[in-house]
């Protein structure tokens, strides 16, 4: 067992892979809290050990880079974005929820709402690449072995049938994904590092299209853009990981938590150079995938299968699961199952309109530029707001909203903390007037720098000097420090937290959905 003892030294119990998985969105309580932090690298690196990486690590030569300036951009995408994420494996342990759920501390209970549209936007789009690319490996590969037609008809049954699958895991929950992602990290890895004998003899280390490629015109611009569409990749994370940490000790050393998920991002340069050493060798080619595929030798077009099939599952379980998560939460008359069904087939419908009549790139490359530019500055209010707090949480109070209830330490103005708000609404919008993620994304002042897209900076830097100066000219209340008091910034004295109460709009079925009683939480 990877997880640790809880307090009086009782063993956390770990359900069978077949049980179907019972807790929502409420607070897991400790007794079931068996997972650590290598649980938690295994879900990241197994997540995207995939194919749906390996499309994205293909981006930097598709966008005319030379083989080393293609690698420089993605470890520059990877560690980066992996700097960026750290922190939000962090708040799963303290509050044990999702970080939707837990971003009501800083964002209000209602304004949590904030994080599960950005956690919908994140997983359509990566559920919808994972079965994209999965499938059209898998068409690629009956097209070679079985001379099976490869056209939209049966691009889309085989869509279906991966989509499917991947929606019976989540129906299962946490322990069946948890099991397919420790199978994917040994065997995909395994399958990947093959791929170097595979493609020995036609790999060329010396791979140059010349500047005359450069799809953005320049280098720098074009070497930015290739960067930060790596970077979507360990971003996505960052509204999922308390999915999964929500199952470790609250008492988890917080550097173990932070190793777990740097590491794991790191581990995800073997898919993304994979994508970007096979890139140049189909360079030229309209489908990467299929192109690929027919170059293969024949025994590692078998094995492509498997990568395919296992990393489709593994990145559509990861990104499917959380959101049905939350929005059972959202919708209180769906359940954890019947919100991940809903879900999964608006996902489904997005596949088909998306990869059928619209172009597989320029879709990819505009929900990844979505996600970076409205998810980055989400993501660092919440680390400075763990850091001012201490990493204090109450986690009765976070699920005020999700139970039908008002009220609590987290209640601010009506449900609302517009401190978060105000610093992340400018920041975004902002962020997208500076984006040039072409052609679906171009704000009007991308080429501000000279090309290069400053976004990300422009993002990151708003939401944290906003945030932070809104609270320190308006100080939050003391009480949400909680007994060790505030960090760095000041607090302001005086009041108590409105009582919790039944909010009388709310359904029946959300309040019966209380996992426990509210309440009260410590004070100074």
């Amino acid at each position: 067992m990877s997880g640790a003892s809880v307090a009086g030294g009782v063993e956390p119990r770990r359900p069978k892979v077949t049980e179907v998985e019972q807790h929502g969105i409420d607070t897991i309580p400790d007794q079931d809290r068996a997972s650590g932090p290598f649980d938690l690298f295994r879900i990241q690196f197994g997540g995207a050990n995939t194919f749906a990486t390996i499309i994205l690590g293909t981006f930097p030569v598709l966008l005319g880079l030379s083989l080393w300036q293609a690698v420089g951009a993605t470890v520059a995408g990877v560690v980066v974005g992996a700097l960026i994420l750290m922190p939000m494996g962090l708040f799963g342990p303290k509050t044990g929820t999702n970080n939707a759920v837990s971003s009501g501390a800083h964002f209000g209970v209602r304004g949590r709402v904030l994080g599960s549209f950005l956690s919908l936007l994140t997983a359509i789009a990566f559920y919808s690449i994972s079965v994209w690319v999965s499938g059209d490996a898998l068409a690629g590969a009956l097209k070679r072995l079985f001379d099976v037609p490869n056209n939209d008809a049966v691009r889309g049954v085989i869509y279906a049938l991966l989509g499917a699958l991947v929606i019976v895991v989540v129906v299962y929950g946490y322990q069946f994904m948890l099991l397919i992602n420790k199978v994917v990290v040994t065997a995909n890895t395994v399958l990947i590092l093959l791929g170097i004998v595979a493609y020995a003899s036609v790999f060329d280390f010396g791979y140059d299209p010349g500047p005359d490629s450069y799809a953005l015109g320049t280098f720098w611009p074009t070497f930015v853009l290739s960067a930060l569409i790596v970077m979507g990749n360990p971003i996505s994370f960052g509204a999922f990981l308390g999915d999964w940490s929500r199952y470790i000790p609250r008492d988890t050393p917080v550097p173990k938590l932070l190793g777990a998920t740097f590491s794991a991002q790191l581990a995800t340069l073997i898919p993304f150079l994979f994508g970007v050493g096979t890139a140049t060798i189909v360079a030229g080619e309209a489908d990467y995938i299929f192109a690929l595929v027919q170059v293969s030798p024949l025994w590692y077009t078998l094995l492509l299968v498997v990568v395919a099939f296992l990393g489709g599952m593994s990145t559509g379980v990861t990104s499917l699961y959380g959101t049905g998560l939350d929005f059972s939460s959202v919708f209180p008359r769906l359940s954890r199952v019947q919100a991940s069904l809903f879900i999964g087939v608006l996902a489904f419908v997005f596949i088909l309109v998306g990869r059928l009549a619209f172009d597989l790139i320029d879709s990819v490359n505009a929900f990844i530029g979505a996600i970076v530019i409205c998810t980055t500055p989400w993501m660092v209010i919440m680390a400075i707001g763990y850091f001012v707090r201490r990493g204090y949480y109450s986690p009765q109070d976070v699920q005020v909203f999700n139970q039908g209830r008002i009220g609590g330490i987290y209640w601010f103005s009506a449900g609302v903390n517009w401190r978060g708000m105000a610093a992340w609404l400018p920041a975004a919008v902002i962020g997208l007037l500076f984006a040039n993620y072409p052609p679906l994304i171009e704000g009007p002042f991308r080429n501000s720098a000279g090309g290069v897209d400053i976004s990300l900076p422009v993002t990151l830097g708003l939401a944290a000097a906003i945030y932070l100066l809104l609270l320190f000219l308006v100080p939050e209340p003391r009480y949400v420090f909680g007994p060790e008091g505030p960090r760095l910034v000041p607090a302001r004295d005086g009041g108590q937290p409105p009582p919790v109460t039944d909010d009388p709009r709310a359904s029946t079925s959300r309040q019966r959905r209380r996992s426990e009683p509210i309440t009260e939480v410590a004070h100074d």
